[in-house]
């Protein structure tokens, strides 16, 4: 029997990787095959089940989320000196592609509805850059803890003037958008099997588009653009980005359980809720009403004037119990090395990030750690 002791001595991770029970098998059948080179028939296997499960018409599989929004910016184009307009409300990874390519960032706040781009701000930043003549080369939503963001409403602003919609949807494997997949609808998408995220491939991540010669050029781009033929020829500088055969093995199994990994994030996030919601001063993220997300991570707002302490306080108190717990994502546009971009708005980034915390959400957590985790939130408040 386990002791108390020994049940709150045990890490509870943010939101560790979570094995279906089935991934040996797969990676025993790459082994057997010995496609351990990067590209084989797991790999295609894996991005065939991609397609399957979120309705786009093209992808590859490529070496991890932040590899797959380079691709993604310089598949549609994006070359140093134009402007990308993305998210500020976001990590890093999310923009360090449009950097790489020599881009400039703009960046535009969240709304409170969603924590998502706001499309208002959106709507009248490139109303006054294009009075500028500046005409933004892309714009660039993140979708925020599994929530997509509004890409029709998005989409309806940027189409009429020619701007193309990529989609960093690295968090939202199995969310909803309206009647579609998130992402669905953009130029293009990417997506991540991180090691933290809802499924994983340990490292990964997708280019997806229903653009053929998008995603083909992207495949290009990540085997080093190597022309076709037996020599080694070159036209262009490409990268060594793909996914390898092994890791694919892995992802495999993991779409086998992506549904019940989605309903149990879901569940998690219903438990805090009904655990907490009598708490003052602590209120969660909420869900937009025209999707349905994967709730890959619980964040949630304390107020300090209320609860008696701040995120910090509560991270501190579940560290010392042995509990990851971290902040919401820092802004970008209050980051030193973007502090010379543009930003619209701000002030609800910057609010949500004071105030949030995200706490424990791996699928594989019992209701018994969410209840440890909530006990100790509870003690936390200073009346």
């Amino acid at each position: 029997m386990t002791s108390l002791t020994e049940n709150k001595s045990k890490r509870i991770f943010l939101s560790a990787p979570h094995m279906s029970g089935r991934e040996m098998e797969y990676i025993k059948q790459a082994f057997d095959s010995n496609y351990i080179a990067p590209v084989g028939p797991q790999l295609t296997q894996f991005e065939e089940l991609f397609r399957e499960k979120t309705g786009f018409e093209h992808c590859v599989a490529v070496a991890n989320g932040t590899s797959a929004i380079h691709l993604m910016l310089r598949s549609i184009g994006i070359k140093a000196g134009d402007l990308v307009i993305a998210s500020t409300m976001t990590f890093i990874g999310s923009v360090c592609g449009a950097t790489y390519l020599g881009a400039d960032l703009a960046f535009i706040d969240c709304d409170r509805e969603t924590w998502n781009m706001d499309p208002n701000l959106l709507e009248a930043e490139i109303k006054e850059l294009l009075k500028k003549g500046v005409k933004p080369a892309a714009v660039l939503p993140t979708d925020n803890y599994g929530q997509a963001c509004d890409l029709d409403r998005i989409l309806e602003i940027c189409q009429p003037h020619g701007i193309p919609v990529v989609c960093d949807c690295a968090e939202t494997m199995g969310t909803r958008y309206k009647d579609r997949h998130t992402g669905k609808g953009a130029t293009a998408a990417a997506f991540s099997f991180n090691g933290n995220k809802i499924i994983t491939t340990s490292g990964g991540g997708v280019v997806a588009s229903d653009d053929g010669k998008l995603v083909d050029y992207a495949r290009h781009l990540a085997t080093q653009a190597r022309q076709p033929g037996l020599q080694y020829e070159h036209h262009e500088v490409g990268y060594n980005y793909r996914l390898s055969n092994i890791l694919a093995a892995l992802g495999l199994a993991q779409f086998e359980v992506l549904e019940e990994r989605v309903a149990r994030k879901r569940a998690i996030y219903d438990l805090y809720v009904k655990k907490l919601n009598d708490v003052p001063g602590i209120t969660f993220m909420p869900e937009a009403d025209y999707g349905k997300g994967n709730r890959w991570l619980t964040a949630a707002l304390i107020d300090d004037k209320v609860f008696g302490t701040g995120p910090q306080g509560v991270i501190d108190a579940l560290e010392a119990d042995n509990i990851e717990a971290r902040p919401v994502w820092f802004p970008m546009h209050l980051q030193k090395v973007f502090s010379h971009c543009r930003v619209a708005g701000g002030e609800v980034a910057e609010s949500i990030h004071r105030q949030g915390v995200c706490l424990p959400s791996g699928t594989s957590m019992s209701d018994a750690d969410v209840s440890r985790i909530c006990g100790i939130i509870r003690a936390t408040y200073k009346k």
